[in-house]
């Protein structure tokens, strides 16, 4: 039987997540996101970190043996026993302008306007944040980049589509169920 392991990537507020969420429940699969395992549940979220052994072991007990899935959200770093299970990895590049837009919009519906309006209890940690992803493409912060990312997808050997982000989703969902449709197995 033909397994289907797809996986979304791509910088914050690309549109992976979402995207993931859509595909998944397009072909009726089950959706995870690394940020559940990456992150250890605090108030307010994504806090602490979950040391990265603990991640795996998550990972392992709730989805990993299973045929089928679609992972969202990044695993670069950490997660590199994952990638020889992926059949298909979709890299999701948006925009830098319309990626901070989201991301702000993100944060406001996850915390509340008034909570990163200036002087909102969240204000400095949701601009830090936002200016931290605007450095993406750059690669000049710690963390997640465009260049990393890149020598990421080089060195799999499953396929790689890329997509836009700004497009439609239900236009993106559609190209990618033909993708995994077409997947050997």
């Amino acid at each position: 039987m033909k397994s289907r392991r797809v996986h979304l990537t791509g910088a914050s507020g690309s549109g992976v997540t979402t995207l993931g969420r859509a595909l998944a429940d397009r072909l009726a699969l089950p959706h995870h996101d690394s940020d559940d395992y990456f992150w250890l549940p605090t108030a307010p979220p994504y806090q602490t970190m979950r040391p990265a052994a603990d991640r795996l072991r998550l990972m392992h007990d709730m989805f990993v043996p299973r045929l089928d899935w679609v992972l969202s959200g990044s695993v670069t770093g950490w997660g590199e026993e994952l990638t020889p299970l992926f059949n298909l990895v979709v890299f999701v590049t948006t925009p830098r302008e319309l990626r901070l837009q989201r991301l702000r919009s993100r944060e406001a519906a996850r915390f509340g306007a008034d909570a990163v309006a200036p002087g909102g209890w969240r204000h400095e940690e949701a601009e830090s944040f936002v200016e931290w992803a605007s450095h993406y493409e750059a690669g000049d912060r710690e963390g997640r980049n465009l260049a990393k990312h890149e020598a990421w997808l080089a060195g799999l050997l499953c396929p790689v589509v890329r997509v836009n982000g700004a497009r439609p989703i239900a236009e993106l969902v559609e190209q990618l169920y033909s993708d995994v449709a077409r997947l050997p197995g």
